[in-house]
């Protein structure tokens, strides 16, 4: 794997995981690298629709284990394999 791949992995990771000082590394890190701000906004993007997803799924079973009827949520995810419906 290239660096740059690595680079926008660690760009994707740092918002699924909402750790800002590692953003701000990993972001400056692969502009050095050259990476294309499209590029690093696509690895935002992405993430931030893989969050979704699992916070959407964290929140029904939240609320099934408490026997309740969950919200109805939809996913913005572009995945052919969601776990948030």
């Amino acid at each position: 794997m290239d660096e740059g791949t690595k680079k926008l992995i660690a760009v994707g990771a740092s918002v699924g995981e909402n750790c800002h000082p590692c953003l701000e590394y990993h972001i400056a890190r692969a502009l050095e690298l050259g990476i294309d701000r499209r590029e690093i906004r696509a690895a935002v993007e992405l993430a931030k629709a893989v969050r979704g997803g699992a916070t959407a799924s964290m929140d029904k079973l939240a609320l099934s284990l408490l026997g309740s009827d969950p919200p109805q949520q939809s996913c913005n995810s572009q995945a052919a394999a969601c776990c948030c419906s």
